[in-house]
């Protein structure tokens, strides 16, 4: 007669993640469970933090070569939300925050070129980026006054390429509000059967342009979830600060610009410095999120549930990009990170991010069902259109440049005070400086990586985030850690060449 105890399968999560290893994400491997509902019935709608909710478990990390205007459109238009990076000045970092919350369209142009009347257009290379160029009194952007455009076919008609902009410029330019959604602009460019049209604000500034062609692009594109906006209808977008007296200043010009959740950004976040920021903040704006972090133990956990923070950021040393565990021998494997920390985040109510470490829709069904509840990624999302940077030519392939955040290079621009070390006489670098090749864009690859963490979640038997957590906590969910041989026989092998294509 089989017993239950004969039928028993792999291990709880209560006794996998307490035997003393320190577990990555391809270290362990979910059983599947019981399946009673189809792939769409699965929801991936979660919260960020206390008080905001996302419809995709998706956050771009607040690096520079992630996430700035564009990135934080996009992913909010998607349900997810972006991070704009601190390593710039506050009102550098205040402009991001303004210029992506002026959006309704899923995208934000990241080069649009402004010329004055007395200029000459010599190259069509300046077209490369958009359809036309705007012409303003001091041929700047941050100039209000509208004075015409020039487009790409009306330049490439003249006999002379060197004449003044003002000699053949399109003065009667029709433009539409930048409240305008999507769909409003994409219909009256059909109605109209225009190429583009300029989205302006109220005080008449450009914010930014749509053609026919994006139009096209864009609704080629997947559906993801509901978009990412508050009761203003602005897109979410969420801002990172330091610890240092200045990022209190910073902070100030971050709430003005009208950011909704700030994370305070230290690669170890259990510090004297980050508690005193945290009860600066949610002193002085107290409906304002607060996340903090990053931490990766129980106890480092529970000092800023104690200092109120209301979301935590979980990795340390996980990134493609950071070298913190070999440099300074601390930090943890993400899995067991995420574990512990979410185990203890739940009981006070605190949302768990999982900050590094993703690199495929795999690695995001383990981090949500460990007990996260959103992914932060940076590798992922590096290289996409929309990230920070132009793409170069290397070996025959299309990248642009990652960065860690602790590299030397972008320790120059600020974000040593990320790892303490602003005030250190030597730097030390705890990041490197690379290439990732070109992904496409946010819009269609996030849709299609959610679809397949879907999938993932059916063959868990979980339909939501908390089912899976439920299943996890209560034991029914079960796991085992993998032997290098069978991570191997779990990814392609014994071919002599293939083509991988993830959608």
């Amino acid at each position: 007669m089989t017993t239950a105890g004969d039928m028993e399968d792999g291990f709880p999560a209560t006794r996998l993640f307490n035997q003393g290893y320190s577990y990555t994400y391809d270290d362990v491997i979910f059983l599947p469970h019981y399946i009673d509902f189809p792939t769409d019935a699965v929801q991936l709608n979660t919260k960020l933090s206390r008080n905001i909710n996302l419809s995709v478990p998706c956050v771009a990390s607040p690096m520079d070569t992630v996430t700035e205007a564009s990135m934080a459109v996009s992913m909010a238009a998607l349900g997810g939300i972006g991070i704009i990076h601190s390593n710039n000045t506050a009102s550098e970092q205040s402009s991001l925050i303004r210029s992506a919350k002026s959006h309704r369209i899923p995208f934000a142009s990241s080069d649009i070129p402004f010329l004055s009347p007395d200029d000459s257009i010599s190259s069509g290379s300046i077209f490369d980026s958009s359809p036309c160029v705007f012409i303003t009194t001091n041929g700047s952007k941050s100039d209000k006054k509208l004075l015409g455009v020039v487009d790409k076919l009306t330049w490439e008609g003249l006999a002379d390429k060197e004449a003044r902009i003002s000699s053949y410029m399109q003065k009667n330019v029709v433009t539409l509000p930048n409240t305008y959604k999507f769909e409003d602009v994409a219909g009256y460019l059909a109605t109209k059967e225009m190429d583009f049209v300029p989205l302006v604000s109220g005080e008449g500034e450009v914010i930014d342009v749509v053609s026919k062609w994006d139009v096209e692009r864009i609704k080629g594109f997947p559906k993801s979830g509901l978009p990412s906006v508050g009761e203003n209808g602005e897109f979410l977008v969420g801002a990172s600060i330091g610890t240092r007296e200045s990022d209190k200043q910073r902070l100030e010009h971050l709430v003005k610009a009208g950011a909704n959740v700030i994370v305070i950004d230290s690669s170890q976040g259990n510090s004297i410095y980050q508690i005193e920021m945290i009860k600066y903040a949610k002193k002085m704006f107290p409906d304002l999120d607060v996340i903090g972090g990053n931490v990766v133990t129980m106890n480092q956990a529970q000092n800023l549930i104690q200092a109120g923070v209301d979301g935590l950021r979980v990795g340390m040393g996980s990134g493609s990009i950071c070298t913190t565990q070999e440099v300074c021998a601390v930090g943890r494997g993400q899995a067991t990170a995420v574990y512990k920390v979410s185990s203890v985040a739940a009981k006070s109510g605190i949302p768990v991010i999982a900050d590094g470490g993703i690199s495929n829709s795999g690695h995001i069904v383990k981090a949500l069902t460990l007990g996260a509840s959103t992914v932060m990624m940076g590798s992922f999302l590096a290289g996409s259109t929309e990230a920070p940077g132009a793409y170069t030519n290397q070996g025959g392939q299309r990248v642009k440049k990652y960065r860690g955040m602790g590299s030397l290079e972008a320790m120059t621009k600020g974000s040593d005070a990320r790892y303490l070390g602003d005030t250190a006489k030597m730097k030390i670098a705890q990041g490197v400086v690379g290439a990732v090749a070109d992904k496409g864009s946010v819009l269609k690859f996030i849709p299609y990586t959610m679809q397949a963490v879907k999938q993932g979640f059916q063959d868990l038997g979980a339909s939501s985030l908390q089912s899976a957590h439920d299943l996890l906590r209560s034991g029914v969910l079960r796991l085992e850690v993998r032997t290098g041989a069978a991570q191997v026989e779990g990814g392609v092998h014994g071919l002599v060449s293939y083509e991988k294509k993830s959608f």
